[in-house]
């Protein structure tokens, strides 16, 4: 009898054990179900978008360079010698054809004296035999001797002429004195640097300038340069030369400008900041901030017909303000994503949301 009672207390116990586990698993089930069913029902990745356009632009540029003198030459001296004037210190104006400086010439000029004087005695020979030639009272071989005398004794005076003409040193062009690197009563050698001159009326600039823009301006475009310590001051400039090269590491071209007149004050050496602006042209332009990038390049997001977002690689020009320049990878008119990136991925689909207005 106990052990029938037993037997029957052990099945009660078994059977609500197992209607507990029928219960918890249909709940398990109930709720897979309900996670199943909501990871169906996730909504779409909300981004906000905008389309490709072309619009007309002017690209506008500042560039820094440096005010140098083109026209500049170093004076040397031709002759060795001791310098015996020397007139101009650094900073002095000069014009044109002025004496810079001198050198010792006594030498030079009794040199000369002696050549004169010795190119006159030919010509009164070769008059001499001359007259004799016309009685026939000298031979022809004389007189062609004393012909070539007068020749060789007048190059010999033109030569020291020449010479003596090298101890003046005299402006090219009107200009002023830059460098002053001897002293009178200093012996010289030839060739050796005496002054420097140059001409403030010719003051040009060097700049680099991207490739986009080197290619979009011309030689006497009119520019603006601003000098940092003449103040605020924008000046007239003009383009003056385009080097043809761009170098391969920076992507980089050289312009020269040229004021155009030099503003008074303005000295070489001194900072500058030149102002490009191109013509209008059509550029393909997309927002600044749609842009993305990764290990692989630059990439835009590309909505395509069944509202999915498509990494679509993108080749880049120039900034212009708060939008970027797309020289190949989409079309007018395509739609590219501009907010939302953060979890989207390729493939993923989207739901464009419009911009939240600001107040």
């Amino acid at each position: 009898m106990l052990k029938l009672v037993s037997q029957s207390l052990l099945f009660f116990i078994l059977a609500l054990g197992l209607g507990a586990c029928d219960q918890l698993m249909g709940k398990v089930e109930k709720k897979t179900d309900n996670t199943s069913s909501q990871r169906k029902e996730r909504p779409a990745h909300a981004v906000e978008t905008t389309q490709v356009r072309r619009e007309s632009v002017r690209i506008k540029r500042t560039m820094t360079g440096t005010l140098e003198v083109p026209r500049t030459v170093h004076i040397h001296s031709q002759l060795a010698g001791r310098i015996t004037e020397l007139p101009y210190y650094e900073g002095e104006k000069v014009k044109a054809n002025s004496l810079l400086a001198k050198l010792d010439d006594d030498l030079l000029r009794a040199s000369l004296a002696m050549k004169s004087a010795s190119r006159r005695q030919t010509e009164v020979d070769l008059k001499r035999l001359q007259k004799l030639n016309t009685n026939k009272l000298t031979t022809e071989d004389q007189l062609a001797r004393a012909e070539t005398a007068v020749e060789l004794s007048r190059a010999d005076e033109s030569l020291e002429q020449t010479l003596l003409s090298r101890t003046e040193i005299r402006a090219p062009f009107a200009g002023v004195i830059s460098e002053r690197l001897k002293e009178p009563g200093d012996i010289v050698s030839a060739n050796d640097h005496i002054l420097t001159l140059f001409d403030p009326k010719l003051m040009t600039a060097a700049v680099q300038v991207p490739e986009q823009l080197h290619s979009r301006v011309s030689i006497k475009d009119k520019v603006k340069l601003r000098i940092d310590s003449l103040g605020d001051e924008s000046f007239d400039a003009r383009i003056l030369r385009i080097h043809p090269v761009i170098d391969a590491q920076t992507r980089q071209g050289t312009i020269e400008i040229r004021l155009d007149p030099v503003p008074k004050n303005a000295r070489p050496g001194q900072l500058c900041r030149v102002t490009l602006e191109t013509e209008a042209t059509p550029r393909r332009l997309i927002p600044l901030n749609a842009l993305q990038f990764d290990a692989k390049g630059s990439f835009v997001y590309l909505i395509d017909a069944e509202s999915k977002a498509r990494r679509t690689a993108v080749t880049i020009g120039l900034q212009i303000g708060e939008s970027i320049e797309i020289i190949d990878g989409i079309n007018d008119g395509d739609e590219i994503v501009a907010k939302g990136f953060l979890g989207l991925k390729e493939g993923k689909t989207v739901r464009i949301v419009k911009p939240v207005a600001q107040s």
